[in-house]
Protein backbone atom coordinates (compact mmCIF):
# COMPACT_ATOMS: atom_id res chain seq x y z
CA UNK A 1 0.00 0.00 0.00
CA UNK A 2 1.07 3.56 -0.71
CA UNK A 3 1.61 6.06 2.10
CA UNK A 4 -1.76 7.78 1.57
CA UNK A 5 -3.52 4.41 1.61
CA UNK A 6 -1.80 3.46 4.87
CA UNK A 7 -2.85 6.84 6.24
CA UNK A 8 -6.45 6.19 5.19
CA UNK A 9 -6.33 2.76 6.86
CA UNK A 10 -5.13 4.25 10.15
CA UNK A 11 -7.70 7.06 9.90
CA UNK A 12 -10.47 4.50 9.40
CA UNK A 13 -9.25 2.46 12.38
CA UNK A 14 -9.01 5.60 14.55
CA UNK A 15 -12.57 6.66 13.64
CA UNK A 16 -14.10 3.22 14.16
CA UNK A 17 -12.13 2.86 17.40
CA UNK A 18 -13.51 6.21 18.58
CA UNK A 19 -17.07 4.98 18.05
CA UNK A 20 -16.80 2.91 21.23
CA UNK A 21 -15.66 6.00 23.14
CA UNK A 22 -18.61 8.08 21.92
CA UNK A 23 -21.12 5.30 22.59
CA UNK A 24 -19.68 4.80 26.07
CA UNK A 25 -20.24 8.51 26.77
CA UNK A 26 -23.72 8.87 25.24
CA UNK A 27 -25.52 5.58 25.86
CA UNK A 28 -25.52 5.62 29.71
CA UNK A 29 -26.82 9.21 29.61
CA UNK A 30 -29.57 9.19 26.98
CA UNK A 31 -30.16 5.47 26.52
CA UNK A 32 -29.01 2.97 23.85
CA UNK A 33 -31.99 3.42 21.51
CA UNK A 34 -31.83 7.19 21.25
CA UNK A 35 -28.04 7.10 20.88
CA UNK A 36 -28.21 4.74 17.91
CA UNK A 37 -31.32 6.29 16.34
CA UNK A 38 -29.51 9.63 16.31
CA UNK A 39 -26.36 7.98 14.93
CA UNK A 40 -27.99 6.25 11.95
CA UNK A 41 -30.36 9.14 11.17
CA UNK A 42 -27.64 11.81 11.06
CA UNK A 43 -25.21 9.49 9.25
CA UNK A 44 -27.84 8.43 6.72
CA UNK A 45 -28.78 12.04 5.95
CA UNK A 46 -25.13 13.05 5.61
CA UNK A 47 -24.41 10.18 3.20
CA UNK A 48 -27.60 10.95 1.26
CA UNK A 49 -26.51 14.59 0.86
CA UNK A 50 -23.12 13.35 -0.34
CA UNK A 51 -24.85 11.17 -2.95
CA UNK A 52 -26.90 14.16 -4.13
CA UNK A 53 -23.82 16.38 -4.25
CA UNK A 54 -21.93 13.84 -6.37
CA UNK A 55 -25.01 13.22 -8.59
CA UNK A 56 -25.28 9.54 -7.80
CA UNK A 57 -28.28 7.41 -6.87
CA UNK A 58 -28.97 4.89 -4.10
CA UNK A 59 -31.88 3.35 -6.08
CA UNK A 60 -34.25 3.44 -3.11
CA UNK A 61 -37.28 2.46 -5.21
CA UNK A 62 -35.61 -0.75 -6.33
CA UNK A 63 -33.86 -1.75 -3.12
CA UNK A 64 -35.91 -0.29 -0.24
CA UNK A 65 -36.95 -3.67 1.19
CA UNK A 66 -33.39 -4.97 1.12
CA UNK A 67 -32.13 -1.72 2.69
CA UNK A 68 -34.52 -2.22 5.60
CA UNK A 69 -33.23 -5.77 6.13
CA UNK A 70 -29.55 -4.89 5.92
CA UNK A 71 -30.20 -1.76 7.97
CA UNK A 72 -31.48 -4.01 10.74
CA UNK A 73 -28.75 -6.67 10.45
CA UNK A 74 -25.72 -4.47 9.85
CA UNK A 75 -26.61 -1.34 11.84
CA UNK A 76 -29.77 -1.21 13.98
CA UNK A 77 -29.30 -4.53 15.80
CA UNK A 78 -25.50 -4.58 16.30
CA UNK A 79 -25.23 -0.85 17.06
CA UNK A 80 -28.00 -1.11 19.66
CA UNK A 81 -26.46 -4.21 21.26
CA UNK A 82 -23.13 -2.38 21.56
CA UNK A 83 -24.90 0.64 23.06
CA UNK A 84 -26.62 -1.63 25.61
CA UNK A 85 -23.26 -3.18 26.48
CA UNK A 86 -21.77 0.31 26.91
CA UNK A 87 -23.84 0.85 30.04
CA UNK A 88 -21.74 -1.76 31.90
CA UNK A 89 -18.56 -2.18 29.83
CA UNK A 90 -15.80 0.27 29.07
CA UNK A 91 -14.84 1.33 25.54
CA UNK A 92 -11.65 -0.74 25.51
CA UNK A 93 -13.34 -4.08 26.20
CA UNK A 94 -16.12 -3.39 23.69
CA UNK A 95 -13.55 -2.60 21.00
CA UNK A 96 -11.64 -5.82 21.72
CA UNK A 97 -14.76 -8.02 21.64
CA UNK A 98 -15.82 -6.34 18.38
CA UNK A 99 -12.70 -7.84 16.78
CA UNK A 100 -14.61 -11.15 16.76
CA UNK A 101 -16.58 -9.91 13.73
CA UNK A 102 -14.53 -11.82 11.10
CA UNK A 103 -14.88 -14.99 13.18
CA UNK A 104 -18.66 -14.67 13.37
CA UNK A 105 -18.74 -13.83 9.66
CA UNK A 106 -16.94 -17.09 8.91
CA UNK A 107 -19.44 -18.92 11.12
CA UNK A 108 -22.37 -17.24 9.34
CA UNK A 109 -20.90 -18.13 5.93
CA UNK A 110 -20.59 -21.75 7.05
CA UNK A 111 -24.23 -21.81 8.24
CA UNK A 112 -25.84 -19.58 5.61
CA UNK A 113 -23.83 -20.42 2.51
CA UNK A 114 -22.79 -24.00 3.31
CA UNK A 115 -19.15 -23.10 2.78
CA UNK A 116 -16.74 -25.74 4.04
CA UNK A 117 -15.45 -25.06 7.55
CA UNK A 118 -11.75 -25.86 7.50
CA UNK A 119 -9.75 -27.07 10.47
CA UNK A 120 -7.88 -23.75 10.46
CA UNK A 121 -11.09 -21.71 10.69
CA UNK A 122 -12.56 -24.01 13.32
CA UNK A 123 -9.39 -23.62 15.37
CA UNK A 124 -9.61 -19.85 14.91
CA UNK A 125 -13.14 -19.81 16.32
CA UNK A 126 -12.13 -21.81 19.39
CA UNK A 127 -9.10 -19.58 20.00
CA UNK A 128 -11.26 -16.46 19.61
CA UNK A 129 -13.71 -17.63 22.26
CA UNK A 130 -10.79 -18.47 24.55
CA UNK A 131 -9.56 -14.91 24.08
CA UNK A 132 -12.93 -13.56 25.21
CA UNK A 133 -12.86 -15.77 28.31
CA UNK A 134 -9.39 -14.49 29.21
CA UNK A 135 -10.43 -10.91 28.47
CA UNK A 136 -13.46 -11.11 30.78
CA UNK A 137 -11.65 -13.03 33.50
CA UNK A 138 -8.72 -10.60 33.66
CA UNK A 139 -10.53 -7.36 32.94
CA UNK A 140 -10.58 -4.48 35.49
CA UNK A 141 -14.41 -4.65 35.62
CA UNK A 142 -16.05 -6.71 38.39
CA UNK A 143 -17.67 -9.84 36.88
CA UNK A 144 -21.34 -9.21 37.76
CA UNK A 145 -24.46 -10.58 36.06
CA UNK A 146 -24.89 -7.28 34.23
CA UNK A 147 -21.33 -7.45 32.93
CA UNK A 148 -21.85 -10.99 31.59
CA UNK A 149 -25.05 -9.85 29.85
CA UNK A 150 -23.17 -6.89 28.38
CA UNK A 151 -20.42 -9.20 27.09
CA UNK A 152 -23.13 -11.38 25.56
CA UNK A 153 -24.61 -8.33 23.83
CA UNK A 154 -21.20 -7.42 22.44
CA UNK A 155 -20.70 -10.93 21.07
CA UNK A 156 -24.22 -11.01 19.61
CA UNK A 157 -23.47 -7.75 17.79
CA UNK A 158 -20.62 -9.47 15.94
CA UNK A 159 -22.95 -12.39 15.11
CA UNK A 160 -25.38 -9.90 13.55
CA UNK A 161 -22.53 -8.39 11.52
CA UNK A 162 -21.63 -11.90 10.38
CA UNK A 163 -25.09 -12.74 9.04
CA UNK A 164 -25.29 -9.27 7.51
CA UNK A 165 -22.16 -10.14 5.52
CA UNK A 166 -23.84 -13.27 4.16
CA UNK A 167 -26.97 -11.31 3.21
CA UNK A 168 -24.90 -8.61 1.48
CA UNK A 169 -22.94 -11.19 -0.49
CA UNK A 170 -26.13 -12.88 -1.68
CA UNK A 171 -28.20 -9.75 -2.34
CA UNK A 172 -26.17 -6.64 -3.17
CA UNK A 173 -23.83 -7.85 -5.91
CA UNK A 174 -24.84 -4.96 -8.20
CA UNK A 175 -25.08 -2.16 -5.62
CA UNK A 176 -22.20 0.25 -5.02
CA UNK A 177 -20.71 0.39 -1.50
CA UNK A 178 -21.75 4.06 -1.13
CA UNK A 179 -25.37 3.34 -2.08
CA UNK A 180 -25.40 0.32 0.22
CA UNK A 181 -24.04 2.28 3.18
CA UNK A 182 -26.54 5.11 2.62
CA UNK A 183 -29.51 2.77 2.24
CA UNK A 184 -28.31 0.78 5.24
CA UNK A 185 -28.20 3.79 7.58
CA UNK A 186 -31.56 5.15 6.40
CA UNK A 187 -33.07 1.66 6.64
CA UNK A 188 -31.74 1.33 10.19
CA UNK A 189 -33.20 4.72 11.13
CA UNK A 190 -36.63 3.66 9.87
CA UNK A 191 -36.48 0.29 11.65
CA UNK A 192 -35.46 1.85 14.98
CA UNK A 193 -37.75 4.89 14.90
CA UNK A 194 -40.98 3.35 16.32
CA UNK A 195 -39.09 1.51 19.06
CA UNK A 196 -37.13 4.65 19.96
CA UNK A 197 -40.31 6.75 20.16
CA UNK A 198 -41.89 4.14 22.39
CA UNK A 199 -39.04 3.63 24.88
CA UNK A 200 -36.76 6.70 24.70
CA UNK A 201 -35.44 8.79 26.25
CA UNK A 202 -35.11 7.35 29.76
CA UNK A 203 -36.40 9.48 32.67
CA UNK A 204 -32.84 10.16 33.81
CA UNK A 205 -31.62 11.30 30.38
CA UNK A 206 -28.98 14.02 30.45
CA UNK A 207 -28.49 16.04 27.26
CA UNK A 208 -25.23 17.72 28.16
CA UNK A 209 -22.98 19.34 25.56
CA UNK A 210 -20.51 16.46 25.85
CA UNK A 211 -23.26 13.93 25.14
CA UNK A 212 -24.59 15.89 22.15
CA UNK A 213 -21.11 16.30 20.68
CA UNK A 214 -20.46 12.57 21.22
CA UNK A 215 -23.59 11.63 19.27
CA UNK A 216 -22.74 14.04 16.45
CA UNK A 217 -19.16 12.79 16.34
CA UNK A 218 -20.39 9.20 16.33
CA UNK A 219 -22.71 9.87 13.40
CA UNK A 220 -20.65 12.18 11.22
CA UNK A 221 -17.08 11.07 11.85
CA UNK A 222 -17.30 7.44 12.99
CA UNK A 223 -20.01 6.55 10.47
CA UNK A 224 -20.30 8.93 7.49
CA UNK A 225 -16.65 10.00 7.14
CA UNK A 226 -15.40 6.55 8.15
CA UNK A 227 -17.41 4.93 5.36
CA UNK A 228 -15.86 7.31 2.83
CA UNK A 229 -12.40 6.13 3.93
CA UNK A 230 -13.68 2.55 3.77
CA UNK A 231 -14.91 2.97 0.17
CA UNK A 232 -11.64 4.61 -0.82
CA UNK A 233 -9.64 1.67 0.54
CA UNK A 234 -11.94 -0.92 -1.05
CA UNK A 235 -11.43 0.75 -4.44
CA UNK A 236 -7.69 1.41 -3.99
CA UNK A 237 -6.28 -1.71 -2.34
CA UNK A 238 -9.17 -4.19 -2.36
CA UNK A 239 -11.26 -5.74 0.43
CA UNK A 240 -8.60 -8.20 1.59
CA UNK A 241 -6.10 -5.53 2.61
CA UNK A 242 -8.86 -3.29 3.91
CA UNK A 243 -9.83 -6.10 6.29
CA UNK A 244 -6.53 -5.53 8.10
CA UNK A 245 -8.30 -2.60 9.79
CA UNK A 246 -9.73 -5.30 12.10
CA UNK A 247 -6.34 -5.46 13.83
CA UNK A 248 -6.12 -1.71 14.38
CA UNK A 249 -9.65 -0.81 15.59
CA UNK A 250 -9.34 -2.41 19.08
CA UNK A 251 -5.94 -0.78 19.57
CA UNK A 252 -7.39 2.66 18.87
CA UNK A 253 -10.43 1.81 20.99
CA UNK A 254 -8.12 1.13 23.92
CA UNK A 255 -6.08 4.28 23.27
CA UNK A 256 -9.13 6.57 23.17
CA UNK A 257 -10.60 4.94 26.28
CA UNK A 258 -7.32 5.42 28.15
CA UNK A 259 -6.78 9.03 27.02
CA UNK A 260 -10.31 10.43 27.38
CA UNK A 261 -11.97 8.18 29.96
CA UNK A 262 -8.91 7.14 32.01
CA UNK A 263 -9.76 3.46 31.45
CA UNK A 264 -7.23 0.96 32.73
CA UNK A 265 -5.37 -1.24 30.27
CA UNK A 266 -4.40 -4.47 32.01
CA UNK A 267 -2.11 -7.35 31.03
CA UNK A 268 -5.19 -9.58 30.84
CA UNK A 269 -6.79 -7.24 28.30
CA UNK A 270 -3.62 -7.23 26.20
CA UNK A 271 -3.36 -11.02 26.30
CA UNK A 272 -7.05 -11.39 25.42
CA UNK A 273 -6.62 -8.94 22.53
CA UNK A 274 -3.58 -10.79 21.14
CA UNK A 275 -5.37 -14.14 21.33
CA UNK A 276 -8.48 -12.77 19.59
CA UNK A 277 -6.39 -11.12 16.86
CA UNK A 278 -4.45 -14.34 16.29
CA UNK A 279 -7.77 -16.14 15.82
CA UNK A 280 -8.86 -13.44 13.35
CA UNK A 281 -5.65 -14.05 11.39
CA UNK A 282 -6.50 -17.74 11.16
CA UNK A 283 -10.05 -17.02 10.04
CA UNK A 284 -9.45 -14.20 7.59
CA UNK A 285 -6.49 -15.45 5.56
CA UNK A 286 -5.35 -11.82 5.35
CA UNK A 287 -2.59 -11.37 2.82
CA UNK A 288 -1.17 -8.67 0.59
CA UNK A 289 -1.84 -10.50 -2.65
CA UNK A 290 -4.26 -9.74 -5.52
CA UNK A 291 -7.64 -8.15 -4.87
CA UNK A 292 -10.47 -10.55 -4.16
CA UNK A 293 -14.21 -10.06 -3.86
CA UNK A 294 -15.65 -10.29 -0.36
CA UNK A 295 -18.89 -9.21 1.28
CA UNK A 296 -19.07 -5.48 1.91
CA UNK A 297 -19.76 -5.82 5.62
CA UNK A 298 -17.93 -3.77 8.24
CA UNK A 299 -17.30 -4.05 12.00
CA UNK A 300 -18.76 -0.57 12.53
Amino acid sequence: MKLKEIGALFALAALWGASFLFIRIASPEIGPLLTIEARVTIAGLALFLFILATKRSANFKQWWKQYLIIGALNAAIPFTLIAIAAIHLNASIMAIVNALTPICTALAVWIGMKEKLTVRKGLGMVIGLAGVVILVGWSPISPTKEVYIAIGCSILSTVSYGFAGVYIKKTFTKVSPLSLATGQQIGAAIVLLPITLLFSPPPTASFSLVVILSVVGLALFCTSVAYLFYFYLIDSVGPTKTLSVTFLVPIFGMIWGFVFLQEKITYGMMIGLLIILSSVLLISDISFGPKVKTAKTSPQ
